[in-house]
């Protein structure tokens, strides 16, 4: 059967098909609900899918948690991004003390309604004052764990390497190669 990874953005697809080279893109518009637990968002948009044609898809949601937030914004961030951006996001967590944070990855892989799994993967890092100009939403204010740059600094290959979505990629492939 035919797997699709449902996305609009090239690049996403790109970083999906060099680790998982079979995957068609689908460019189709699902409803996403609002909610707080990022496997929640992703199951609804699987049902919605398999509801559109009969296939396997991939679907992902990329959240950023705040710590000083008890993990807000999570998968609320694109709302986070349309109102405050990412200078109000650098300035809450300077008022609040705390700039820990973590970029998480869900990505959800369904079959049919009765087999959705999902892989996640995490990073580490600090939301610093935004630098850089490549990378999208809030790449410019992410400098993971480790690393001297932001999301935005790095190269788009060094960036892929480490990223939250790689990491959850690559368990969805360890997984689709034992099933």
């Amino acid at each position: 059967m035919t797997l699709y990874f449902i996305t609009g953005n090239k690049n996403k697809f790109k970083e999906v098909k060099a680790i998982i080279p079979n995957v068609k893109q689908i460019d189709i518009e699902l409803p996403e609900i609002q909610e707080i637990d990022a496997k929640k968002i992703i199951k609804a948009k699987l049902l919605e899918a398999l509801n559109y044609k009969k296939a396997e898809f991939i679907v992902e949601d990329t959240s950023l948690y705040l710590d000083c937030l008890n993990g807000l914004p999570g998968p609320l961030i694109k709302w986070f991004m349309k109102t405050i951006g990412n200078n109000g996001l650098f300035n809450l967590v300077k008022k609040l003390g705390n700039p820990n944070a973590k970029a998480k990855t869900v990505i959800g892989y369904a079959k049919s309604p009765h087999e959705i799994y999902y892989f996640e993967g995490c990073i580490k890092g600090k939301i610093v004052s935004p630098k850089g100009k490549s990378g999208f939403g809030w790449d410019s204010i992410f400098q993971p764990e480790g690393f001297s740059k932001t999301f935005a600094e790095l190269s788009q290959e060094e960036k892929n390497r480490i990223s939250m979505r790689r990491i959850a990629l690559n368990k969805l492939k360890k997984f689709m190669e034992k099933h």
